[in-house]
């Protein structure tokens, strides 16, 4: 073992991105315009949703919080990556590296409970219609949002807080980015309550979410079917398909990403591949699947640029 290393002195080294000279400024190129298409697509459709009052409904206020934790998680893992590319330098300093593992952790458990809240959200829409308007009134919704953002922040700060140390015995981020497992690796001694803790986690935000999100979905299933109505399952099950799709893929990918750190026989390339996968995809896609696939939505970004467009004629 490493003698003791301070964290204000010490400089972390990130797993190698082995890229060949050749493949530098593309990569470079690649992933800046990732990054810059993910912000575009994400802030157009907060943008949409904010500056018109017809979306200002409960669907749409929840829908309101995945980009802005999309834009989170995407800034947490582009900036520093293209720079990394940019300078062939894979050093980060321990508090930028802290920084982004509590970035990446909020975003990551911040997808599954606002995925989580618009099943639910469904769920009342499709199962109980009547009851709709005083289950998810105003002060029901804000009581939800508020509820997401502080379980996330507390849980996660929490959970980096453990893994906290002004002293580490080692020096390798062994991932592509900062995430707590890998913080946990640069601790010195017994990080065994670290490793409860980070399983609690686990359990928490996917296992409850998971149940939460097929709970809601058999019970949809199930109305959808009983009403014997083609236009009203063809809607349920486009729009609730689409979002069980979503949530099933983030899920099984975190999972993957998380569990690997724990087992020393899963390929460290396929583990890198979930990572980042869980990283890109989901900031690039969501505003896509959420924005342009939905109806009152697509009409107002549509409309936006028409009107923008006989402006500037």
């Amino acid at each position: 073992m490493e003698s003791n290393l301070s964290i204000y002195t010490t400089l972390l080294t990130m797993e190698s991105l082995n890229l060949l000279p050749s493949d530098v400024f593309p990569a470079f190129i690649f992933g800046t315009l990732t990054y810059c298409a993910i912000l575009l697509f994400n802030m157009t459709v907060l943008l949409t949703i904010a500056l018109n009052r017809k979306l200002h409904k409960p669907m749409y206020i929840l829908l309101f919080n995945l980009p802005i934790n999309d834009i989170i998680g995407a800034t947490s893992f582009f900036p520093q990556l293209v720079s990394s590319i940019l300078s062939n330098n894979r050093s980060i300093t321990y508090s930028a590296c802290f920084v982004e593992a509590l970035l990446t952790h909020l975003y990551g458990a911040g997808s599954l409970l606002i995925l989580t809240a618009m099943a639910y959200d469904r769920y009342i829409a499709i199962c109980c219609p009547l009851k709709y308007n005083t289950l998810m009134s105003s002060n029901n919704l804000l009581k939800i949002v508020v509820s997401i953002w502080t379980l996330d922040i507390t849980i996660i700060g929490l959970l980096l807080a453990l893994s906290f140390r002004r002293e580490i015995c080692f020096t390798n981020v062994v991932d592509m980015y900062c995430n707590n497992p890998s913080l946990v690796r640069l601790i010195c001694g017994d990080t065994q309550f670290n490793n409860i803790y980070g399983l609690f986690t686990i359990a928490l935000f996917q296992g409850l979410s998971l149940l939460i999100v097929l709970f809601t979905y058999v019970q949809i299933l199930i109305t959808v079917v009983a009403k014997r109505q083609t236009d009203a399952k063809s809607k349920a099950i486009q729009t609730c398909g689409t979002h069980l799709i979503v949530f099933l893929c983030l899920e099984f990918n975190a999972f993957f990403a998380l569990v690997a750190h724990r087992f020393q026989s899963v390929s460290p390339y396929l583990r890198r591949a979930f990572g980042v996968s869980v990283m890109v995809f989901p900031p690039f896609l969501n505003p896509l699947i959420y924005g342009l696939k939905t109806q009152e939505i697509r009409k107002n970004i549509f409309a936006f640029y028409k009107k923008r467009k006989v402006f500037v004629k």
